[in-house]
């Protein structure tokens, strides 16, 4: 009788191999045949699902934002604005183990994207979609101009996410949450 094979929990396993091998050795080094060999597949049966290495890392990167998109989706939203935007932002910062390796992971792609323009697409579709996210937080805070705010707020997300990947010693989750806290306060309406 074959083997049933369940090809969600594959391309899971295929996507956290990946997400490895860019981890430790950059996206250059993410080939299908390393990917295969990191998931401990064949590289022919990996090229049944990615025939290219460039369907491999779009997908890795797809990843990072299917995850954050479900984890968002899954919050308990707090009534108060000022903590639901909180909340939200808090998702696309390094502050735990999974959300570094997403970090990680979005930074080396971001990087690779600038030399490799069949990822610019992609990457700038992921770009938009954080700024718009930025652009919401800033109407949901009620501020004046919701378009100046959300680029603020994007830059102030862009910067805590780099700073978290290349100085966690310095940047810690304590003071990203500290420093988004302190933005996000600075906006509220004085009474």
């Amino acid at each position: 009788m074959p083997k049933l094979i369940d090809h969600r929990r594959r391309r899971d396993d295929v996507g956290d191999a990946a997400w490895r091998v860019i981890r430790r050795d950059g996206v250059e080094a993410a080939s299908v045949r390393a990917v295969a060999a990191e998931a401990q597949l064949s590289a022919g049966s990996l090229r049944h699902s990615f025939p290219t290495q460039e369907e491999l890392l779009a997908f890795a990167m797809s990843r990072v934002v299917e995850r954050i998109e479900a984890r968002v989706a899954t919050l308990d939203t707090p009534a108060d604005p000022r903590a639901a935007v909180e909340q939200r932002l808090q998702q696309l910062l390094p502050l735990d183990d999974e959300r570094r390796a997403e970090n990680e992971v979005w930074l080396a792609f971001s990087t690779h994207g600038l030399a490799r323009p069949e990822f610019r697409d992609l990457y700038r579709t992921v770009h938009d979609s954080l700024r718009e996210a930025c652009t919401i937080a800033a109407t949901d805070l009620g501020v004046d101009d919701a378009t100046l705010e959300g680029l603020r707020l994007h830059a102030l997300i862009d910067g805590l996410a780099v700073h978290g990947a290349l100085r966690p010693d310095a940047m810690t989750p304590d003071r990203i949450t500290a420093v988004l806290a302190q933005h996000l306060d600075s906006l509220l309406p004085r009474v």
